[in-house]
């Protein structure tokens, strides 16, 4: 009898950020494509991206964030 194959839930294809807005709010580990995070842009593209990523969010929710103050990679990447 063979056992269940069980796999690993590889993430590799994203880079998770912690994001600080101005009114103190957090939020943590947020997913930005890998293909996205670093090249001429770096961090001006990953703002651009968790920005985007605010406004769909408040479009489907109705609840707006704040500006984004800072972001940083999550630990234990």
């Amino acid at each position: 009898m063979m056992g269940k194959r069980r796999g690993h839930k590889n993430d590799d294809s994203f880079v998770l950020f912690d994001v600080v807005y101005e009114d103190g709010a957090r939020s943590s580990r947020r997913k930005i494509p890998a293909a996205d995070v670093g090249g001429l842009d770096g961090d001006k593209a990953v703002g651009a991206l968790i920005e985007a990523q605010d406004r769909k969010i408040a479009e489907l929710s109705g609840v707006k964030r704040g500006p984004v103050k800072s972001f940083i990679r999550s630990p234990g990447q």
